[in-house]
């Protein structure tokens, strides 16, 4: 046949052609880990498997994503699963709505859908409850019932209750039906518990912060040693460090994705910067160790235009940096953007100078809290900036005594003239 095809000249059919197309393009995700990350990432609107960035180019690496990959490639050229459709059907999961959002799902020939909706009604989840986990989340009838339990087992370890765990199931079933890091999950469990993190708090994690399970337990070690040594190093006692490491931990978890070579960098940029130890400290624990998330040439570029605005010296603008983070770690833009909302609600760059904490906020938030006050006949332009800042139960505590004070009668007609 290919003999055939040099010696003349033919044209392809267009089902013909896409079909070779498809061919070409699988050929190619075997071939180059690097188009399959990028075909996979271009697909995540269409169908959204259960794997996040950082475990994508784990599997991308270790070739188990070229089976997942296959859920997304050959569904034209088959049928859904009749018994998966019927069994969601009778569990009246909205079909529509997976075949618009996940449909590969119901392509594979391997479904578990009783036996996951057996599991979450031993678990106290009523049939509503197990109708939206399974539209949330489908993929989960992928699992199979020793995963579902090797997870069950893991999270109840961390929950008070049944109860508990439904709810956060319910909320977050893309989070527990990630079972690719099981391992890799029960060993950072293990280790939070040893650092001393409240079970509350590690359940918390599993959902907002899921990524820090996935990695292998070493490389969280690594940057808990690192942080620790960096504490002391800053002049930290050892007395203190536990608390402020787990205070540190349970205000950003994120922290542990970084690596130990930014959080070295950005630690000598602040030296640099003639920051002491002590003032250093300072801004790790306010900004809740956020500060690694940004490189030295974001926070420079941040610091020029602070000091251009401001118009201060060297020791002013680090002054002005202790009082206001956000003047570090804010991004210029950000900066500009906050700044012109404040000038164009008439307030000074001297007062802003004064009061910089007010940067913190977003100019939604700003814009709000003005009108509110002016509303009371406060004008923001004559009075002070401390009265934006804060939470937003500050700010209405702020508000609710302004208000308080405005309503309060001249003379109390019931005191005593004497």
């Amino acid at each position: 046949m290919s003999t055939g095809l040099r010696g003349r000249s033919w044209r392809v059919p267009s089902s013909g052609r896409q079909k070779l197309q498809h061919s070409r393009m699988l050929r190619g995700i075997a071939n180059n880990a690097t188009h399959l990350f990028t075909l996979s990432l271009a697909r995540s609107q269409h169908c959204k498997p259960l794997l996040t960035l950082s475990s994508l180019w784990n599997k991308v690496k270790d070739g188990s994503f070229l089976q997942h990959s296959s859920y997304t490639t050959d569904i034209k050229s088959k049928v859904e699963n009749k018994r998966t459709v019927e069994n969601l059907y009778r569990l009246s999961v909205d079909i529509k709505k997976i075949r618009r959002l996940k449909g590969w799902v119901l392509f594979q020939d391997a479904a578990y859908v009783k036996e996951t909706a057996n599991t979450l009604q031993e678990m106290g989840a009523d049939k509503t409850a197990i109708a939206n986990i399974l539209e949330r989340c489908p993929e989960a009838i992928l699992r199979t019932p020793a995963e579902i339990n090797s997870q069950r087992e893991l999270w109840q370890s961390v929950c008070q209750n049944e109860k508990q765990l439904v709810k956060l199931i319910e909320r977050f079933p893309e989070s527990f039906f990630t079972v690719e890091h099981h391992e890799n999950q029960k060993s950072n469990v293990q280790l939070f518990q040893e650092l001393g993190l409240k079970n509350n708090i590690i359940s918390r994690f599993f959902t907002s912060a899921p990524d820090i399970f996935y990695r292998p337990v070493e490389k969280n070690k690594h940057i808990i040693e690192t942080l620790q040594r960096m504490y002391l190093n800053l002049g930290g006692s050892n007395a203190n460090m536990k608390i402020w490491l787990l205070k540190l931990l349970s205000q950003n978890p994120f922290i542990l994705l970084n690596t130990s070579t930014a959080v070295q960098e950005n630690l000598e940029f602040l030296q640099k910067k003639d920051f002491t130890d002590s003032e250093v400290l300072q801004l790790l624990s306010r900004l809740k160790g956020f500060i690694f998330n940004f490189s030295p040439n974001t926070m420079q570029k941040s610091m020029f235009f602070a000091k251009d605005v401001f118009k201060c010296s060297d020791q002013e603008l680090k002054e002005l940096m202790l009082k206001c983070p956000a003047l570090l770690y804010n991004s210029v833009p950000i900066l500009e953007e906050r700044l012109k909302g404040l000038l164009k609600e008439g307030i000074s760059v001297d007062q802003i100078k004064e009061t910089p904490m007010v940067l913190e906020l977003t100019t939604q938030i700003v814009q709000y809290r003005i009108k509110k006050l002016a509303a009371l006949g406060y004008d923001i332009k004559n009075g002070n900036l401390e009265n934006l800042n804060g939470t937003k139960r500050d700010f209405e505590a702020t508000y609710c005594r302004i208000q308080a004070k405005r309503e309060r009668p001249m003379f109390n007609p019931v005191a005593p003239l004497d």
